[in-house]
């Protein structure tokens, strides 16, 4: 995983960290596992997941990896996450012994990674048999994402989009078909919407444009010009309210399987 996408925790949260928390929310309903379980959450960034997890999931203990130390920081420095154990790592190359989990977990991670079916099966491994196995995406491919308006509106000028390095890893099938390949059981797929919206175009914009992430260290590096003619298209063509208020929906792909018990 590229360690420079995302490095500032709090500059995370007002991009992505609330919009994945509602989204993280939805997905832990779907997966429905029971209380005092171990958890690994990989991938969990400035975690606003991993907070999510202790709130919702009464777990017996969290361990969590990130390949950014900044993020890291901001992960530990929240209340919730107190008693979670956090550690620099890979998703693709997990620095756990096998069946360490009863449940392992990637939240907005997959299509960040290069080889996202090497991640499924180190989730296998280090889980249980009889133990879970899940992951949430925006849906990249499909338009899905928090900040789709500003890839598209950057597409239409002829612009990188800058989406993640594999945005085709968040598609439904081909999260299906990871899990498969990895050897988990009863795999099943499901499509999260959720609301997104802003008070108005200001709070759009500075929201969207944080230096963090593919798109928002694209856009650091633009001329005051091309900033102008991106803020310009994106006025023109995000859907605002008669009281000025931008809202639209964002959705993630979501996959979950089932260690084979006796692996």
């Amino acid at each position: 995983m590229n360690q420079q996408l995302f490095t500032d925790g709090k500059a995370y949260e007002r991009l992505m960290g609330r919009w994945s928390r509602v989204a993280g929310a939805a997905f832990l309903d779907w997966l429905d596992v029971p209380k005092a379980m171990r958890w690994l959450d990989a991938g969990c960034g400035n975690g606003a997941f991993t907070e999510e997890i202790f709130s919702r999931c009464a777990p017996a203990a969290v361990s969590a990896i990130d390949p950014s130390e900044e993020q890291l920081a901001y992960a530990r420095s929240r209340p919730a996450t107190r008693t979670a154990e956090f550690r620099v790592g890979d998703a693709q190359s997990l620095p756990f012994a096998d069946d360490s989990f009863d449940v392992g977990i990637m939240a907005l991670v997959i299509s960040f990674l290069p080889e996202p079916d090497k991640a499924a099966a180190e989730l296998r491994r280090v889980v249980r048999g009889g133990g879970w196995v899940a992951t949430y995406m925006w849906d990249f491919a499909g338009g899905g994402s928090p900040v789709y308006p500003l890839n598209k509106a950057m597409k239409s000028l002829g612009w990188d989009a800058a989406l993640p390095p594999n945005p085709m890893a968040s598609g439904r099938q081909a999260m299906q078909a990871s899990w498969e390949k990895a050897g988990l059981e009863f795999v099943e797929t499901e499509v999260i919407r959720i609301p997104v919206v802003f008070s108005d175009f200001e709070d759009f914009w500075s929201s969207t444009t944080m230096p963090v992430g593919p798109q928002g260290k694209l856009i650091d590096r633009m001329s005051a010009d091309e900033k102008k003619t991106l803020c310009a298209r994106l006025h023109d063509e995000v859907p605002a309210a008669a009281d000025g208020r931008i809202a639209y929906e964002a959705f993630a792909n979501a996959v979950k399987g089932r260690v084979p018990s006796g692996s």
